[in-house]
């Protein structure tokens, strides 16, 4: 480890960046030593006005290139867009400098399901500097995904792994209410879903990182569904919802081999969503059911899941997977 901690570059401030922040700030094997957000409302702060937490007196950069150089040989926390195109130039730029990468990007989770050849690329150019990067978080990086294949490890072989997570949605941000269309009408839901912005991003690459790690297949169909539910009754508190608003979302993506349903996962968010869980089966030899009431608290997890993977991440290279992390932290 590198006296004093391992060097992190915080990349992305918004209410989960800075929840990662705050993980990172009170771990004693990492040491914070520049902060990236263009953002004019955070761009030019000190952090611990930022955060309201004791913090290393850095001042909120706006370009990674500006504080690059103070990071040698260490990490960029990175906590800004979902897709994998949209991170790709700030995770090349940081690659580039010598940084290794952890990113709560959904699609860098699995990027060989859909950018196989951009994956290729950046995994070269990792190797190229002598670096990794990772995709990690609770959804995907943990519930679904990586929790399947761990409990796989005691299994014989897995015929069918379906997978359940259900959030209520009614207390946690503001911003993860708008993403699942929450308020809308039902007509406004389907136009946004068009548009790509209605959905949970990364359930596709769950459903294809169980499908590979659990029933042991690279050739696959993967099929997506992403349903309104629609509130029964006016409500005003916590949430303001008229009968028949988009309450939330059920998102459902399947895995068939020749035909064959192999994974199913299931992800219902919504306001009042009943049974918050997490619910993992395997048909498997033995048959294993893991159940997870209330289920596991989704930014707080991934905060947690970031700073905990960096020590494991430093010692590996190239575009990686969390079933590239050893078990424990």
């Amino acid at each position: 480890m590198t006296q004093g901690g391992i060097p992190v570059v915080l990349m992305g401030l918004g209410e989960i960046g800075q929840a990662i922040a705050r993980a990172a700030v009170v771990r004693p094997d990492l040491r914070i030593v520049a902060a990236v957000d263009p953002d004019p409302s955070r761009a030019g702060r000190l952090l611990p006005a930022l955060l309201g937490v004791a913090a290393p007196e850095v001042t909120v950069a706006r370009r990674l290139a500006d504080v690059a150089a103070t990071a040698t040989g260490g990490v960029v926390l990175h906590a800004t867009q979902s897709r994998f195109e949209a991170v790709l130039p700030d995770i090349e730029e940081a690659v580039r400098a010598g940084l290794h990468v952890v990113s709560t990007c959904e699609e860098l989770a699995w990027p060989w399901l859909e950018h196989d050849e951009a994956a290729g690329a950046l995994d070269r150019l990792c190797h190229e500097k002598n670096v990794a990067v990772l995709g990690t978080g609770v959804n995907p990086g943990f519930v679904l995904d990586r929790l399947a294949a761990t409990l796989a490890q005691v299994a014989g072989e897995v015929r069918h792994v379906r997978g359940v997570r259900v959030v209520d949605v009614s207390s946690r941000r503001a911003a993860l209410q708008r993403k699942v269309g929450a308020g809308l009408s039902e007509e406004e839901f389907h136009a946004a879903a068009e548009r790509g912005e209605i959905g949970h991003v990364g359930l596709a690459e769950s459903a294809a990182m169980v499908a590979e790690a659990c029933i042991g297949v690279d050739e696959y169909e993967v099929d997506e569904e992403i349903l309104p539910l629609l509130a029964e009754e006016d409500a005003d508190e916590p949430v303001r919802l008229r009968q028949g608003q988009v309450a939330g979302i059920h998102h459902q993506v399947r895995v068939f081999v020749e035909g064959r349903e192999v994974v199913k996962l299931e992800l219902t968010i919504a306001v009042g969503a009943p049974e918050p869980r997490d619910e993992l089966v395997l048909d498997a030899d033995p048959p294993i059911r893991l159940v997870i009431p209330g289920g596991v608290p989704g930014d707080a997890a991934t905060a947690n899941a970031v700073v905990n993977a960096v020590p494991a991440l430093i010692e590996l290279r190239g575009l990686v997977s969390v079933l590239d992390l050893p078990a424990g932290r």
